[in-house]
């Protein structure tokens, strides 16, 4: 599904990513396991197209993303892709449903219709009774899973979340962990994750470490 040949990331003379390859097969689950400041985050940004490698090239069902205009980008990332970050980033103005349907909203659907799909989606996650409330009313864990919700919301091929957990107390971690390995099985994902937590590295079929911008081997 992800193929990514010799890519490197600089900023400047600052180089965070070294020459990396890596290819994620459809329906896998995969985690990057690393420090903060090893470069994970950054190689998630560039393999879910929110930024361009320095140098070398990343495939999308063998299409050069590389190649692509940030239009077509931009396209391809609401209805293919799914992304959670560590901190949640709901809009606070906005209910649980109406942040759920802004992936919605910006493919062009009607509002109804994006409300209704929301509501099923927050269902499924156990939050058919927060749909009328304000992030400012969710507890830490409901916050997360509404981001989660958003990211579903267009059914996506893959889903690419950097460091869910990390924001998180023990216990709502690990009912995140959960969910994400549910909503894998429940919905045929591929799953990508970020994490420094080598627990939740653990529980993940393959996984891969990285330090200083360079796999871990």
């Amino acid at each position: 599904m992800i193929k990514a040949d010799s890519v490197s990331k600089s900023y400047g003379s600052l180089q965070i990513l070294k020459n990396l390859s890596f290819e994620v097969v459809r329906g896998e689950a995969v985690c990057i396991l690393g420090a903060s400041g090893a470069g994970k985050s950054t190689f998630l940004h560039l393999l879910g197209t929110l930024d361009k490698p320095t140098s070398g090239r990343i495939f999308w069902n063998n299409v050069d993303l590389v190649q692509m205009s940030e239009e077509d980008l931009a396209q391809l990332r609401n209805k293919e892709m799914g992304f959670v970050f560590q901190f949640h980033h709901l809009l606070p103005e906005f209910t649980a449903v109406e942040n759920v349907t802004i992936p919605g909203r910006i493919a062009g659907q009607s509002p109804e219709a994006c409300r209704r799909k929301a509501r099923e989606v927050l269902a499924d996650l156990g939050l058919s009774h927060r749909f009328d409330h304000y992030p400012s009313e969710l507890s830490g864990g409901e916050q997360q899973r509404v981001a989660i919700a958003r990211a579903l919301f267009n059914e996506p091929q893959i889903l690419f979340a950097d460091e869910p957990t990390g924001n998180l107390d023990s216990e709502n971690s690990q009912k995140i962990q959960e969910l994400f390995f549910h909503l894998k099985k429940d919905r045929g994902l591929t799953l990508v994750v970020v994490t420094h937590d080598a627990s939740f590295s653990s529980k993940f079929p393959r996984s891969v470490r990285m330090a200083d911008g360079s796999w871990v081997f």
